[in-house]
């Protein structure tokens, strides 16, 4: 079960989908050193998502009134390219077998010195996680479907949708933690689903770059 039947009004949760939320990013030409370079040229983008997602720990929502959120977006076209996720898209959420992250036609055609390297870079299980910044979240009703634009010309619709961990943002709210805020609450991660988005994202975060490695060695 990806998301809890009944969902609890009385608190927003990690993980929560949410409606009602603005975002923004902010793109800048380069480095803003001085006043003066803001006249080089900048913009934000400002939009309205049909669906935010909290990306705070459950903890920390609501504090100094802030929270933290990424829009849920539709997925590549490409993870349909791999019938291991095709089956269902939010296998991509959890640590598999290196080969089932590829096509097989793109598996078959790698050297074996790449494929080797996948399997001593997997951990002790032998797994490894794939599309680090991605998480998908399972088709449902209240989500509506899309066309996925296939290469082979198929005719596909899904109604999944993911975050990338890359497209987060912060907001202040006055209203966060009150009924204002938990009316805009439209779905719950089940337990299992939620300690999947933490440990994906604990992974994303806390990966050690190489040279930190030899640095500790």
């Amino acid at each position: 079960m990806f998301y809890e039947k009944d969902i609890d009004n009385n608190a927003l949760r990690f993980g929560d989908v949410l409606r009602g939320y603005i975002a923004v990013t902010p793109n800048i030409k380069s480095p803003i050193s001085r006043p003066s370079d803001l006249n080089e040229g900048y913009n934000i983008d400002i939009n309205l998502p049909i669906f935010s997602v909290i990306i705070s720990p459950c903890c920390s929502i609501g504090k100094d009134n802030i929270i933290s959120l990424t829009p849920l977006i539709k997925v590549h076209n490409t993870f349909f390219n791999n019938p291991y996720f095709k089956e269902d898209l939010t296998r991509i959420n959890r640590k598999m077998e290196p080969q089932l992250a590829f096509p097989p036609t793109t598996w078959n055609s790698l050297p074996p010195e790449e494929k080797q390297k996948h399997f001593q870079d997997a951990g002790e299980d032998g797994k490894t996680h794939t599309f680090l910044h991605i998480f998908i979240y399972e088709g449902c009703d209240l989500f509506l479907k899309y066309p996925v634009n296939m290469k082979q010309g198929e005719n596909v619709q899904t109604n999944y949708y993911m975050i990338d961990f890359r497209n987060t943002y912060k907001l202040y709210c006055d209203k966060i933690k009150s009924k204002a805020s938990l009316e805009s609450k439209c779905l719950q991660l089940s337990l299992q689903a939620r300690a999947e988005l933490r440990d994906k994202i604990s992974y994303y975060y806390g990966r050690v770059p190489k040279e930190d490695m030899i640095l500790e060695d």
